[in-house]
């Protein structure tokens, strides 16, 4: 018969279990040195995408069982060591890898002081109210590859970057004739929209086209907006970010509203596959490369 007690302590044992088997990964991989630089150790998305674009992967990194699902690409080998939560990471194991830097952005600010004991720390903002990321996750890749002492990746990262940045625009020219209305759908009564200062709304307007969404937003994207909200954006492409829940797709197969909305009568709703949206520019290279597809594909969904 299995008691709470014989669960609690069944529980405990696989916790061990799991934290034994971290350990033991973590003392491996500090015995092998990156021969491509300094041991790098990223606790925010966007650092460890920004590491990645310049050559530089990782010894160690936060939540990367979500990280491979919401970004398969890039891709993060099977060694390199997950340190937990980004919210709570594992400072043991952390000290373990032996990271040269530590890479964090200011979200994980009140975590510091304490990083800074184990290893220098380099703190970059790629997300900021008002302003528009992809400007900052370029800049990143200089500030990342100086302190890694490898200056010319930028340099490649960010030519790379320009010439399909340029190639995507030109081929989606055709499309500037209507707004794209960016979101994510949580449930059928409220969606979230991508503002200018989102890395969607940020990489669309680097391809020439017009955000819909003109209100301002909180922090990159605003929720929740009444789904109601797009019929003051008839003309626009809506653009979904993202799988729609199923209890969602349900509801809105029977709402009339949403039926009677102009971009979903005409057959102007797209859906895109889940691209992270606060990484950096491998995720902003990402969203334009399944945009590109989906538009010019006339990849239209009902839902």
């Amino acid at each position: 018969m299995v008691t709470p007690k014989t669960e609690e302590r069944g529980s405990l044992s696989r916790r061990a279990f799991i934290s034994a088997a971290g350990l033991a990964l973590a003392a491996a991989t500090s015995g092998r040195a990156d021969p491509g630089g300094p041991r790098l150790a990223a606790i925010d998305w966007a650092m460890l995408e920004t590491a990645v674009a310049i050559g530089h992967m990782p010894v160690a990194a936060c939540e990367l069982i979500r990280f491979r699902a919401e970004s398969p690409t890039p891709a993060i080998p099977a060694d390199v060591v997950d340190l937990g939560l980004r919210g709570a990471p594992n400072f043991e194991l952390l000290q373990l890898v032996r990271p040269d830097l530590i890479l964090i952005s200011p979200y994980y600010t009140r975590y510091e002081s304490r990083l800074s004991r184990l290893a220098p720390v380099l703190n970059l903002p790629f997300y900021i109210p008002g302003e528009p990321p992809l400007p900052k996750a370029l800049s990143a890749l200089g500030d990342l590859a100086t302190a890694v002492d490898d200056t010319s990746s930028a340099i490649k990262a960010h030519t790379r970057a320009k010439a399909e940045l340029d190639a995507i625009a030109d081929e989606l020219s055709g499309f500037a004739d209507r707004p794209l209305c960016l979101i994510n759908i949580g449930d059928a009564r409220h969606l979230r929209a991508f503002g200018f200062d989102s890395l969607f709304g940020s990489v669309i307007s680097r391809l020439g086209l017009t955000n819909a969404w003109e209100g301002r937003t909180r922090f990159s994207f605003l929720a929740p907006v009444p789904i109601e909200q797009l019929a003051t954006m008839p003309e626009a492409r809506v653009v979904i970010v993202g799988e729609v829940p199923a209890h969602a797709q349900r509801s809105l197969a029977r709402a009339k509203l949403w039926k009677a909305l102009p971009p979903v009568s005409d057959g102007r709703l797209y859906q895109l596959p889940e691209v992270n949206a606060f990484g950096g520019l491998p995720s902003a290279l990402r969203f334009a490369r399944v945009l590109r597809d989906a538009l010019i594909r006339q990849q239209t969904v009902q839902l």
